[in-house]
This record gives C-alpha cells, sequence and structure tokens, in this order.
C-alpha cells in the first residue's frame, strides 16, 4: 500500500528531516507538539499538527491523533518511543504501516541482554559482560556499567575500582529507568583505547538485507555522540567486509526489515572488533551516509514500509568522498559539558561554505531543560576527509547564531586539531586531547570586536534618537569625556571609548581612527586602525552579539553605572546549571569529605554529582528532593 499521509511521533530537527524527505515523495506529513513546542519549525513545515496534552511519551493520545488523522504511517524518528515494540504492535493492530523494523525485532534487540545473546549464536563476536555485580572480578576493571534497554548514554557509568561499583549500579539503575521505564542494568568489559564504529543496514519483507558502509562515532562526551564520520580513518576495505557481512549475519537472524544500525567497538591496536547493540531505528547520524552513498534512508525506510523491494543488491552500493557531521548542544564544554538554557537570539546558518543543517531551532528559540540539549547537527561532504573537515570548521566560524552558551567553538577546536586531521579519534579522544573549548581569537582581537559592537551601539542610538537625529553621534558644544561603552565578555570588563570627528569619523582613547563605512540594524562596515571588520550583529535585551571571522562573540552591555549586586551565600555551593534535584546525600550537621557526593542534580535526562570542594560539615540544606533549581541557585551551604 503507497503511504499517503504519514504522521511523525516525533519532535525538532529529526521530525523537519522526515517531513523534508516525505514531502519529496508527495506525502501529506502530520506533526503532533507539546506546549513547549509550539512556536518551533518543524510544526510550521508539517501539513497539518495536533498539540498533546503532556508529553511525547503517551502512546495512546498519539494513536488518537493518527486515527483523527486517517493517517497511513507513522514514523517515529529516534529517542521517545522510536524503540518501544509494544507501540509498534499498537499501531500495525489499527491498521496503520509503522516505519521501522518488526516490533519482534525491536523487543529482541532492546534488550542488549538478549541482543547479545542472538549475536552468540550467529558467530558474532561479544564483549565478556555479566548481569551480577558479584562476578564483577571475573570480568576485570575497568568496568562499563551499561543499561539494559535504551541507548544514547543514557545509564552508563565506568567504574575503574570494586569499592564505586555499587554507586555507579545505583545511579545508572536511576538514570535508566527515568530515561527508559527499565533500571535493569549489566557489566561489560571496558576497552579504554578503542573506537566506536557501527554499520548502516537495510532489509525489505522479501528477505533482501544490504550494509551501506561504517561510520566512525569514537568522538563521544558522557558515551554521547559529538562528532560521527564516514568512512572512518581506520577502517580498510578487508574490515569494512568483515563488520558488513558481522552485521548482515546478524540482521539475517532478525529477518530485519527497514533501516538500522549494529554496533561494534574495536580495539585500536589490534582491530579486533565486538558488538555493542542494535539500534532498530534512523539513528541521528545517518547523514554521513547518505552523503557518501547518494541513498536517502528516509525515502528508503518509506518504501519499505509501503512493501517495496529494496532493488539493489549490495555490489550496486557505492562509496566515495567523506563526510564528518557535528552535533550543536546548548552546553557549555569549560564546565564539564553541563547542559544549559536560554534564548538563541540569533540562528543564521551559513551558505557559503555550503554544507548540510538538520535543525530543529531558529532565531528566538527558548531552549528549556525539558529535552536532550542537541540544537542541530551540521553536515559536510569533501573529496577526502580533511576538505570535509576544514569545510566543517568554516561553515561553524561563518554562521551567525549565539545569545547562550553552546559547544560551537569547541567543536571547530576538534576539527582543527592535528588529531583529528592525523585520523587519531579514539573514545578516549576528549580526555586526552586538550581542546580550547572557548573561541580562538587573542584579548587584543576580542577587545577590537568591542569596539566594532560598541560603534554599532553608536549607530542604533542615533538611529532611535526622538530629536536633533541628523547631528552626528556625541556632538557637544564643550569640552566633554569621551563617550563610553561597557561591555563583559566571560569576566572581562572591556571599555571603548571614543568621540567623534569633524568629518563624521570617531577617534578613540588611545587615539586610534575608526571610520563606519556602512550601518544597519543588523549589520556594521567599520575601519579600525587600517583593519576592516564586517559584522553581522544581534542583540537581546543586554545581551549583543558580534560575527568575528572565526565565530561569534557575546557581549553583555553593561549600565553606565555600576550597579549594587546581591550579597553571595558565604560558604554556599551552587548548582552548576538548571535542573531538578534528584538526590540529596546529606543533611544539617553531616560530616563531608572533598570529593564526597552532596546533591544529584538531573537536566535533560542526564545526571550529574555536586561533589563538596573540601572537608567540612554542612551548615544549612536549602533545597528539597523534586525541587527545580536554577543555574547558580545555592543548594548548601558548608561550615
Amino acid at each position: 500500500m503507497t503511504i499517503k499521509k504519514l504522521l511523525i511521533s516525533n519532535r525538532g530537527e529529526i521530525a523537519s528531516r522526515i517531513i523534508s524527505s516525505a514531502h519529496d515523495m508527495g506525502i501529506c506529513c502530520v506533526a503532533i507538539y507539546t506546549e513547549n513546542d509550539k512556536d518551533t519549525p518543524y510544526v510550521r513545515e508539517a501539513d497539518q499538527a495536533y498539540k498533546l496534552s503532556d508529553s511525547y511519551l503517551n502512546s495512546k493520545e498519539i494513536l488518537d491523533i493518527a486515527l483523527k488523522a486517517k493517517v497511513d504511517a507513522i514514523h517515529p524518528g529516534y529517542g521517545f518511543l522510536s524503540e518501544n515494540a509494544a507501540f509498534a504492535n499498537q499501531v500495525k493492530k489499527l491498521n496503520i504501516k509503522w516505519v521501522g523494523p518488526s516490533a519482534n525485532a525491536i523487543k529482541k534487540m532492546g534488550d542488549k541482554l538478549t541482543a547479545k545473546e542472538i549475536a552468540t549464536k550467529a558467530n558474532v563476536p561479544t564483549l565478556p559482560m555479566t548481569s551480577d555485580p558479584k562476578r564483577a572480578n571475573s570480568i576485570g576493571f575497568p568496568i562499563l556499567v551499561k543499561a539494559a534497554a535504551g541507548g544514547g548514554g543514557k545509564g552508563m557509568r565506568i567504574v575503574n575500582k570494586a569499592k564505586d561499583l555499587k554507586e555507579a549500579i545505583k545511579s545508572a539503575e536511576r538514570e535508566a529507568e527515568g530515561g527508559f521505564g527499565d533500571k535493569r542494568v549489566f557489566l561489560e568489559r571496558y576497552i579504554p583505547r578503542s573506537r566506536h564504529i557501527e554499520i548502516q543496514i537495510l532489509g525489505d519483507s522479501y528477505g533482501h538485507i544490504v550494509h551501506l558502509g561504517e561510520r566512525e562515532c569514537s568522538i563521544q562526551r558522557r558515551h554521547q555522540k559529538v562528532v560521527e564520520e564516514s568512512p572512518s580513518p581506520m577502517v580498510d576495505e578487508e574490515m569494512r567486509e568483515k563488520m558488513g557481512q558481522a552485521a548482515i549475519k546478524l540482521a539475517s537472524k532478525l529477518k530485519y526489515e527497514s533501516a538500522g544500525t549494529v554496533e561494534f567497538l574495536v580495539d585500536e591496536k589490534t582491530k579486533e572488533f565486538w558488538f555493542l547493540e542494535v539500534n532498530t531505528r534512523l539513528q541521528v547520524e545517518h547523514p554521513v551516509t547518505e552523503e557518501v552513498t547518494g541513498i536517502d534512508l528516509v525515502k528508503e525506510q518509506l518504501r519499505i514500509a509501503s512493501g517495496e523491494e529494496l532493488g539493489y543488491d549490495q555490489i550496486d552500493i557505492d562509496f566515495f568522498g567523506s563526510s564528518i557531521e557535528v552535533r550543536l548542544y546548548a552546553e557549555d564544554p569549560g564546565n564539564d559539558f553541563l547542559p544549559v538554557t536560554g534564548k538563541m537570539i540569533a540562528f543564521e546558518p551559513t551558505d557559503d561554505p555550503l554544507v548540510r543543517w538538520d535543525v530543529g531551532i531558529e532565531s528566538g528559540s527558548n531552549i528549556t531543560s525539558n529535552f536532550d540539549p542537541m540544537l542541530a547537527k551540521i553536515i559536510s561532504f569533501g573529496e577526502n576527509r580533511i576538505e570535509a573537515a576544514n569545510k566543517l570548521a568554516l561553515a561553524l566560524e561563518n554562521s551567525h547564531f549565539g545569545g547562550m552558551k553552546t559547544n560551537r567553538d569547541y567543536l571547530v577546536s576538534i576539527l582543527r586539531s592535528k588529531e583529528y586531521l592525523d585520523g587519531d579519534t579514539t573514545t578516549d579522544f576528549i580526555e586526552r586531547v586538550n581542546l580550547k573549548s572557548d573561541i580562538d581569537l587573542t584579548h587584543e582581537e576580542i577587545t577590537n570586536y568591542a569596539k566594532v559592537g560598541a560603534m554599532w551601539i553608536q549607530g542604533k542610538n542615533r538611529n532611535e534618537a526622538m530629536v536633533l537625529k541628523n547631528i552626528q553621534s556625541g556632538w557637544n558644544n564643550g569640552r566633554l569625556p569621551h563617550q563610553e561603552v561597557r561591555l563583559l565578555h566571560n569576566e572581562d570588563e572591556l571599555k571603548v571609548k571614543y568621540r567623534s570627528l569633524k568629518n563624521g569619523d570617531f577617534i578613540s582613547e588611545i587615539d586610534e581612527n575608526i571610520r563606519i563605512f556602512d550601518w544597519s540594524m543588523d549589520f556594521i562596515d567599520v575601519e579600525i586602525s587600517n583593519t576592516r571588520y564586517r559584522s553581522k550583529i544581534s542583540i537581546e535585551d543586554d545581551l549583543l552579539l558580534v560575527h568575528t571571522y572565526k565565530g561569534n562573540l557575546l557581549f553583555k552591555i553593561l549600565p553606565k553605572f555600576n550597579i549594587a549586586q546581591e550579597e553571595v551565600v558565604k560558604g554556599g555551593l551552587v548548582a552548576p546549571m538548571p535542573g531538578k534535584v534528584v538526590e540529596i546525600k546529606v543533611k544539617k550537621g553531616s560530616s563531608i569529605k572533598k570529593g564526597d557526593t552532596l546533591v544529584i542534580l538531573e537536566a535533560m535526562k542526564m545526571e550529574h554529582k555536586v561533589l563538596a570542594p573540601d572537608n567540612g560539615k554542612i551548615k544549612e540544606v536549602l533545597i528539597k528532593e523534586n525541587e527545580q533549581v536554577e543555574n547558580g541557585a545555592t543548594l548548601v551551604v558548608l561550615d
């Protein structure tokens, strides 16, 4: 049956991605959204949209909407209900096509323990593991605690010593139950110097299964991928064939239909590989496979769900060029990659160089702690890996977006690093390679861009003047001090002092000549001491975003006069991010040692421990469990 109307039971960039391919096939698209997502792009891109009463996990309400909208099929995207076998079954019982593998395959592969048993029977190598913590020593430390259900890095903990195992299991269980509704975990041998390599598979209902090569996804933080690419710099033709055939063998055991991914861990030294899991859905990193094969995976999923045959064999699949994807996260790499919230005051992707942007936000989007911190995926293609990396880094630098902290500058640091360009991309990359987490500009360059911002502000003031608008900026008939603009970048206050000249130019306090060639409400072209700056500008309240040749600088416009600050609680330990208080492990009067866990916070479905900075006692506890706290809120007071 041909699919004419499709419901996407997801949100954000993946909903937009699916709509794009479905529209290209002439398929009408139905979106669902919550109150938080009412203004997001995918809702407008869909042909119809229905509001949910609570969450994207409410399968009953989603199915009611599907019946009301009279859709032919449901595409689950990734996350949420995409690997929920019960939901897939419910969809099929309503005579609605499920765009994905069978519920049986989802159930078997959704449980990592069952998946490993099936892999073993298919003679696919697996890592030593156990579900019994008492047998941890038989595996040997370091050990990886893993959730039996779900993925995305949730419910995973690396344990180096036996004494830390109990707390790690407890924390992983809690995170797994919150993320997947299943608290089961197991223990697996951890390989520190390894690579995470996965094979994309496609299967139809007629028993045809092919692989589309590999993706390397080794660069991760908190076991969540940051950079992905295809092909892998370490995989040769022989290894690709071995891993591809292992993936096909496992998929054949499952009678697999639709798109899926078989994930492997590869030892950096020996190139020995072990099965990790099967993701029975579209992967976040699927675009790099599309770029190097020319195959649209969403279209293939829709074709297969409609009952069509693949129509090609393994020998028909060609690989060309290199593709790299980075994930843009709302997080602070300089603060242990903790998630942040705020408003994206500008979001203007570049069209030079031309790269692919899979996004779910726009200028003005409010980023909350309700969902995963991923904002967008940016994908480049080049004739070779170096070209693809340079192109992607330049696209990130040339784009104008910001207003809140993201990992954009850190992504550029990765792509331009010698280690990355040399292909030295093992899973310990982030811990091993010390990279800048902030924009790569000198203090002098930042100061000059502060002057650019100040010149734009004076132009804005003249443009908005209610009286004497035609009089040049700063004009007076007496000898008064220079005009001054105070800007804050991170913790560094920058003062820009200038006065106007008779010819309309300006001169700074240190006698720099400043000439404005062009000015608008979102742009300035200015020359400072014979250096030309052409910058896009965005402003929101007291935040000023100035585009530079290496990305964007966010300044806070300070008032002309200092305002008294709120008093900081002496000895107070503050929240490093906005989030929910999951557990308080101390009480008033508790004795603590440096490094003890005091409070556990959860934000964007991930847990973070607040540790004691020194020995002492708890003087006061200012929070309660399940309370939502803001970034910087005082949690406990130490004595």
